[in-house]
């Protein structure tokens, strides 16, 4: 007999977030359990290395809405991310990390909003960043202004991974063929009705950052390059500007052969190397990095391994419907090596 869906999903992507867990479980199960209605916690374990996993499973005793996905291996935050998303069966999706820096309190607003005015997306945005240091706040906003530049300015400013999602929306994610999305860019490119609700953004409560300065900049990179080819089109731009600076460099060099005023011209020489090689080098990187997608891409490896999945445990309170769930929303039953779907990579949720 297959049990309906319910009403919410909330997906949780962890990593080595024992000491913030219990806290963390107290705080969402009070505001879920307010909402009165049918819900599911998809609590995902990346391949965490300290007692996640069996926090997660002591809690998981007394609370029948929590569903525990592990991961076979440390995938990234985005990779858990789609993971939990693509496999919750709710009505209504929202992603929210275990660091209580975004107030589960909030997703109670959020769903009323959703209901109200029928919208898919809406976004939980910062009212501000006063708990950032002053370099992540202004490393956050570059990113922000340039995202909006090259995707649009449906991107909105401030807004990171704590969103709702509707189930359309996350039927139109499925469809996608990326490998590994940048999310909070590629949901407001769906073009679905979303709104914002605004929130107090808190200190880390328990535990340390996972993503240090170069995952930020990896995340930045990562952005970029999988939602623009603005980089290769700069490269062209800039190679233009080379052979325009060295045509200048040509002229005058003419010009001084005629007036007899040519002296050792080692310096001029050297100078003009130096560019060109830059020039070359910096066109050579931005293009192996689409060169390096390809062969991503090429590769078909999937982003992540299911190793195993709550719900489809013989004693879960979900294993009545286990065989709809086998063959589950993203492939083949949880608890093997089940692939996921073609659409994470190794992301950071750092610029917030």
């Amino acid at each position: 007999m297959t049990r309906p869906e319910p009403a919410l999903s909330v997906v949780v992507p962890m990593f080595d977030e024992e000491s913030v867990l219990p806290l963390f479980a107290r705080r969402l199960r009070a505001v879920l359990d307010g909402l009165g209605e049918a819900y599911e916690v998809v609590a995902v374990d990346d391949g965490s290395t300290d007692g996640t996993g069996a926090g997660l499973a002591a809690l998981r005793a007394g609370w029948p809405q929590l569903r525990v996905l592990r991961l076979r291996r440390n995938s990234g935050h985005q990779a858990a991310l789609v993971a939990g998303v693509l496999r919750a069966r709710g009505r209504y999706v929202v992603s929210i990390d275990a660091d209580l820096q975004d107030p589960p309190e909030t997703i109670v607003e959020m769903l009323r909003l959703a209901r109200a005015d029928d919208l898919d997306i809406v976004y939980g945005v910062r009212a501000d960043r006063r708990t950032d240091s002053a370099f992540k706040r202004w490393t956050a906003a570059g990113y922000y202004r340039l995202m909006r530049r090259l995707v649009g300015k449906q991107v909105p400013a401030q807004a990171g991974d704590f969103r709702l999602l509707s189930r359309a929306a996350v039927e139109a994610l499925r469809e996608l063929p990326e490998r590994s999305p940048v999310l909070r860019l590629v949901v407001p490119w769906l073009g679905f009705p979303s709104g914002e609700v605004s929130y107090q953004r808190d200190e880390r409560a328990a535990g340390r950052t996972k993503y240090p300065l170069s995952r930020m900049a990896g995340l930045a990179a990562e952005s970029v390059t999988s939602f623009s080819a603005a980089p290769l089109r700069f490269a062209t731009w800039l190679g233009l500007a080379g052979v325009a600076v060295c045509g200048v460099l040509v002229v005058v060099a003419v010009l001084a052969w005629l007036a007899g005023s040519t002296v050792s011209g080692w310096p001029s020489l050297y100078v003009a190397v130096l560019f060109l090689g830059a020039v070359q080098l910096l066109c050579l990187g931005l293009l192996g990095e689409y060169v390096a997608r390809i062969y991503t891409a090429v590769q078909g490896r999937p982003a992540y391994f299911v190793a195993a999945d709550s719900a489809d445990s013989p004693d879960s309170p979900d294993s009545a419907d286990s065989a709809d769930s086998a063959d589950g929303p993203d492939g083949p039953a949880a608890g093997v090596d089940a692939a996921g779907p073609a659409g994470a990579g190794e992301l950071a949720d750092s610029l917030r």
